[in-house]
């Protein structure tokens, strides 16, 4: 019978190996919906070393690395080892082993992380921008999901839950008490499947029974100045002044195709000027970044990117398809970060349009997504950094200073800062917007006009009005000079 040390060893030994496999696994996973995302959101990066660089080292030097390596596995292996065996309390091998992994990324930079298997659904669905569920953003307030609004043309929607509706029981079960998580996960469910849940609507205090199949919900990143009668978006801001508004909330898989559906409802229109609302963009998708520039830009380069393990790629615009022959106007501010970055760099390197705000966050660095545990989790790793046109960085390192290279500063003469308290405002308003309200409630229009119910003075967008100012000057130099005021597509 082996001795307590020989067991102890091959325990080590076998732990050693499970440790280099799990740091191996993502190198041998097969591609599933969250790697073709990457794939999309950064160029793959070269998960084993660039020849060239490997034959800078001499066979002793690779050598010594390897056993450098394996030592420190070793000592990964003894430490959950010695913990597994004589800690105090009995602990979960899963937890040491996620501890070690956020442990790990936390020392790299603040946009890689860990994505357990609990957090995974959630996560990809952030990524997409689209899930199995009724159509319904909600909120806890005092104990008590409240939609905040029902998401147009989704089961929710057609089935006229309102803002303001509780959510009372789920499946017959009382959610009272739950968090808004495991609300929402039990409103969540595979395309196709009915859920059964009570709705009280406070107005009267009145119950009813709602049962609704699941569908893909798609959350619409492209919007509007306001809502139509049929609560679709209008794009028109300035009917008359045929001025016409788009806010890209996010950089997902469908904002292209949103963008372009928007630019047709406004080249129709007769559009003369146009406003790209990218203010707190946390950005997205790199690919949608570049799509969505390239309806702009007709040639030239568009982003490109270099990794230390990833090779360096250019995009570069194509002149088919690009919207032009219309003045644009790109509203930034300090939260707009990463793909909204690229989009208004890219544009206002190619003088296609003016940006009017304040200085972008500087979020310049790509993160590739690598599935583990065969697609339970994942690890979301910065392989690559990103250059605008005119080659300069965005990125905003961590001991960088105000005069250093960093995100997109406004267009000369058209920076504008908000205060925390007007940003706050502004954000409130935003939101408010996605809200589709009961049919028998004022505007937005009517709200910002009139103020509010304790007789403050109405909110004035400071970098919007100057969007406009510009646009109109714009306009009036392209009546006088002759020139043809409707936008085109090549």
């Amino acid at each position: 019978m082996p001795s307590p040390i020989a067991l102890c060893s091959r325990f080590r030994r076998r732990l050693a190996v499970t440790v280099v496999l799990i740091f191996a696994a993502p190198i041998l996973a097969d591609d599933g919906p969250i790697r073709q995302i990457a794939k999309e959101a950064a160029p793959a990066a070269k998960l084993n070393a660039d020849p060239a660089e490997s034959n800078k080292k001499t066979p002793e030097q690779i050598r010594q690395e390897e056993e450098e390596l394996f030592e420190l596995l070793k000592l990964f292996a003894d430490t959950v080892d010695q913990i597994d065996r004589n800690y105090v309390k009995e602990v979960s091998k899963r937890e040491l082993i996620e501890a070690a992994v956020r442990g790990m990324t936390r020392e790299l930079d603040p946009y890689s992380s860990y994505v357990p298997p609990e957090e995974f659904d959630t996560f990809k669905s952030g990524v997409e921008q689209e899930f199995g569920g009724i159509g319904v953003q909600v909120t806890m307030e005092n104990g008590k999901l409240t939609i905040i609004s029902p998401i147009f043309d989704t089961p929710a929607y057609k089935a006229g839950l309102m803002a303001g509706d509780e959510i009372i029981k789920v499946e017959g079960e009382s959610i009272e008490g739950i968090t808004l998580s495991e609300a929402i996960r039990r409103l969540k469910g595979p395309v196709g499947d009915e859920v059964t849940f009570t709705v009280r609507h406070p107005a009267d205090n009145s119950e009813r029974d709602v049962t609704l199949k699941r569908a893909r919900i798609k959350v619409r990143t492209v919007i509007g100045a306001r809502r139509k009668a049929d609560d679709t978006w209008d794009y028109l801001y300035l009917p008359k002044e045929k001025i016409g508004y788009v806010r890209i909330t996010a950089f997902a898989r469908n904002t292209v195709e949103e963008m372009g559906e928007a630019l047709k409802e406004l080249q129709d229109a007769g559009v003369k000027g146009l406003i790209v609302d990218v203010r707190f963009d946390p950005g997205g998708l790199l690919s949608a970044a570049i799509d969505v520039s390239d309806l702009f830009v007709s040639d030239g380069v568009i982003v490109s990117t270099e990794g230390r393990n990833a090779p360096k790629r250019v995009w570069n615009a194509k002149a088919e398809g690009t919207y032009q022959g219309i003045p644009v106007a790109v509203l930034v501010n300090r939260y707009s970060a990463s793909a909204s970055e690229i989009f208004a760099a890219c544009l206002k390197d190619h003088d296609r349009a003016i940006v009017i705000g304040e200085r972008t966050w500087g979020k310049g660095s790509v993160q590739n997504i690598i599935e583990l545990e065969g697609g339970r989790s994942a690890l979301k790793l910065t392989t690559a950094g990103y250059m605008r046109p005119n080659g300069h960085n965005i990125h905003r390192f961590p001991d960088a200073k105000e005069e250093d290279e960093w995100g997109v500063r406004p267009s000369d003469g058209y920076e504008i800062k908000l205060t925390d308290e007007e940003n706050a405002e502004l954000m409130r308003r935003q939101r408010d917007l996605l809200i589709i309200p009961a049919k028998d409630a004022g505007s937005e229009d009517e709200k910002a006009t009139n103020g509010d119910e304790h007789g403050k003075e109405p909110f004035v967008d400071k970098q919007l009005a100057r969007a406009v100012e510009y646009l109109e000057s714009q306009l009036a130099k392209t009546t006088a000079e002759g020139k043809s005021e409707v936008g085109s597509r090549k």
